[in-house]
């Protein structure tokens, strides 16, 4: 497996994948393999993790947000909120 491990930094390296983003996605991908383990049962989650189970939630909602803003149930983007006018008065 530590060659495996040396292998992939090497390629990430190569790729210019900067050091931020490597621990990020790998910290995303362990974290959420291990909830899935569990199968979603956060509590026995955060117990092989060794992190607290509020730590665990906050994490998983940072990594289920969405990137764009979200579609409305029929497919189409919502509708931003009408603006209301001031009164001249």
């Amino acid at each position: 497996m530590k060659l495996e491990l040396e292998t992939l930094i090497e390629q990430m390296i190569s790729r210019g994948i900067l050091f931020d983003e490597a621990v990020r996605e790998f910290e995303k991908k362990f974290i959420l393999a291990v909830v899935d383990r569990h199968n979603n049962n956060l509590s026995r989650a955060s117990g092989e993790l060794g992190i607290h189970r509020n730590t665990l939630s906050k994490r998983l909602l940072e990594y289920r947000k969405p990137s764009a803003a979200p579609a409305a149930k029929n497919g189409h983007k919502p509708k931003s909120a009408s603006k209301k006018k001031k009164s001249g008065k």
